[in-house]
């Protein structure tokens, strides 16, 4: 009988990380011991050590000290960007955070997953890009390949699956619509 999933013909991809094995373990060793033990206010020096690793950082971003990045060099965030506590960014594929968008407390941006139609289970990667202006509340899961609008907004514990529309408010799961974004003059 044929397996429906047989892990032992797994196999990633040549440089689907994007660097050497080596590059991969120093970040995952930086991140553990200089980036996650630092104070709050230390943002400064975590986006120096993001941008040590080739992430794309820009001014008076917020990094929280808690959160997590698998490969900087695939991430890019805009200026006076907000990444907050336990954020997970499983950078597998490209992740763009547009300028003043808010990522809150532990959410997570998923660029990969694997084809479990075939029985060797292949791994892929999708960016994503979160548009400027945006705010994912907490807890918010984005899945691989999805692009956020301009100045949406995504409810706590919403999960989204299909690209949203600019200037929008979403929330749920998988995510509804739920009225346009007003800004109050």
């Amino acid at each position: 009988m044929m397996k429906i999933q047989n892990l032992n013909l797994y196999k990633t991809p040549d440089n689907f990380r994007g660097k050497s094995k080596i590059t991969v373990q120093l970040w995952w060793l930086v991140q553990a011991l200089f980036f996650s033990t630092t104070p709050q206010f230390m943002y400064g020096w975590r986006r120096f050590l993001l941008k040590c690793f080739g992430a794309k950082i820009g001014k008076n971003v917020i990094i929280r000290p808690s959160a997590k990045f698998t490969y900087p060099w695939k991430v890019k965030i805009g200026d006076c960007s907000w990444i907050g506590d336990y954020v997970v960014l499983y950078s597998l594929g490209e992740i763009e955070i547009g300028a003043h968008t808010v990522v809150s407390q532990k959410s997570y941006l998923c660029t990969g997953s694997h084809d479990y139609t075939k029985n060797d289970f292949p791994i892929y990667s999708k960016k994503i890009i979160i548009e400027d202006e945006c705010w994912l509340a907490t807890d918010v899961f984005v899945s691989p390949g999805v692009t956020i609008g301009r100045g949406t907004v995504v409810g706590a514990r919403s999960t989204v699956i299909k690209d949203l529309n600019s200037n929008s408010v979403y929330v749920g799961s998988p995510v509804k619509f739920i009225k346009d974004r007003k800004i109050a003059e």
